[in-house]
Formats: C-alpha cells, structure tokens, sequence
C-alpha cells in the first residue's frame, strides 16, 4: 500500500500537522529513527498493564513489575543493538542517552507499581465489546472526513446510561485532544455506543486527567483535520516546520533542515 493511500492515525495525523518533512522522511523515506528511552517507557508501561489488568488484577505487585522490567529491558536491548552509542539516543532535559535508559528503567518501574495500586482502590470497569472482548487494546478502522483512519484504544470503560468512556494510558506529558476525539468517534462508529467523554490517566502523577468532551465542534475539527492531512499528502507535500521541536527529532540526522543549533 502507497503511502498516499494507506490508513492515516491520529499520531502521524498530528506529526504530519507539526512538521510534514519529518512525517516523510519517517514513513516515505523510511529513515531509521533514533531510540528514545521515552518510547520503551511507554511501551512496557502499557504492557504491564495491559497484562495486569487482563489478569483481573490477581497478580501480584512484583510480577507486574517484572513485565514491565523484562518488556523494557528487551526493548533497549534491540535498540542498542543497532545504536550502541547511547550518546546518539534522543534524550529529554539534563539527562544523557545512557543516564534517561537508566533512570526510566526504575520510574517505569515505580510507575507500573503506582498503577497497579490505583487500579486497585478504583477498580475501573471495564467494557465488553459485542464480540467478547474486554475493552483493552481494542483496533479499530473507521472513516472520518472520507478517510480511513485505524488505532488501537488503551483502555474503554463501562459508563452509566449505556455509554462508554475512552482512557488512554500516558506515561509523557503530550497530550492529544485529536487522539481522544478520534476514539470516541471509533467506538460509535465501529460498535455503535456513545462515548461523549475520554481522558488520561496520567503516569507522572498517578492520576486521572480532567475529561475531555466530545462536542459537536470536536467531531466537524476531527473531520477536517484527517481530510486536510489525506489531501496535502495526495498533492505530495510535506512542508517542513524548523524550530524548537527540532531538538526531539528521531529522523533530524537525515534532515537538510536541521542545523543543529536551534
């Protein structure tokens, strides 16, 4: 499938509108992208509680956390395979490449411990999908603006009056309104339940966000956001943004835009 065919999403959606010659360089140039110890954080955090809460929370605290250490341990082992130099890794404040591998192996941990105790004095409900499934990790592929548009939702929770509402795991501090947006639409689209309010759980302070509500406003930008994107990219263009976001490229090693200096 072509890259100006192929089903949009709401994160390269959202990198494409940051900056259209990085979103190329990643998924028409295919070039490799730097490691970030962020994303292995990520990734394992979700895992671990994909697996805990699957589990209908019976393990136990420490066999969690061990998911998410084996799960990031695995990821960071394949990255340096290919980037031994960890000062060549993205890195976020103060920290190096090797000092952010190191510190995110214990918060992810922390973190992962944290979720499981908060999952336990909340005890979310969650929803069971026409087809059996329990609302974790749930794929979808809907049209939005006349464009097909496919994700994977963290986490959906039964709500009163035969509603759900979508909660996306976040172990960062970005956050889209986009991504929300787009999950609330999937799941009336796709299963035919309303599903008017969606938020965050929050990592970093073991909490839940504030909602975010699916207005009428929220679902015509929606639209328009994934018709704009498909459009700009069937005319081939990818502008280029250079400016501070340059510093958190994965793919500036490629880019004729990047000094460097910004």
């Amino acid at each position: 499938m072509s890259i100006e065919t192929q089903p949009r999403s709401p994160s390269q959606t959202t990198q494409y509108e940051d900056c259209g010659w990085r979103w190329w360089l990643q998924r028409g140039e295919r070039v490799e992208q730097r490691p970030a110890a962020w994303s292995h954080h990520g990734t394992a955090f979700h895992t671990a509680a994909e697996v805990f809460e699957r589990s209908g929370r019976t393990m136990e605290l420490d066999e969690v956390v061990q998911v998410f250490s084996d799960e990031y341990g695995a990821l960071t082992d394949k990255a340096l395979d290919k980037w031994a130099d960890t000062d060549q890794w993205m890195s976020a404040g103060r920290y190096t490449g090797g000092e952010d591998i190191e510190r995110r192996y214990v918060l992810g941990q922390q973190q992962t411990a944290d979720y499981v105790a908060w999952s336990h004095v909340n005890k979310p409900k969650f929803w069971t999908s026409p087809e059996g499934k329990p609302g974790l990790e749930l794929d979808f592929m809907v049209e939005l603006g006349g464009v097909k548009v496919r994700g994977f939702i963290d986490q959906l929770l039964d709500e009163e009056e035969n509603t759900v509402r979508v909660r996306d795991l976040k172990t960062g501090s970005t956050k889209s309104k986009l991504q929300l947006n787009t999950y609330s639409l999937a799941v009336q689209q796709k299963w035919g339940v309303k599903a008017p309010k969606a938020d965050w759980y929050l990592a970093k302070d073991n909490r839940l966000s504030r909602p975010v509500k699916l207005t009428e406003e929220a679902v015509q930008e929606t639209a328009d956001r994934y018709a704009a994107m498909d459009a700009a990219v069937k005319r081939g263009e990818a502008p280029a943004r250079p400016g501070y976001n340059c510093n958190f490229c994965d793919v500036s090693h490629a880019c004729v835009f990047f000094s460097g200096k910004i």
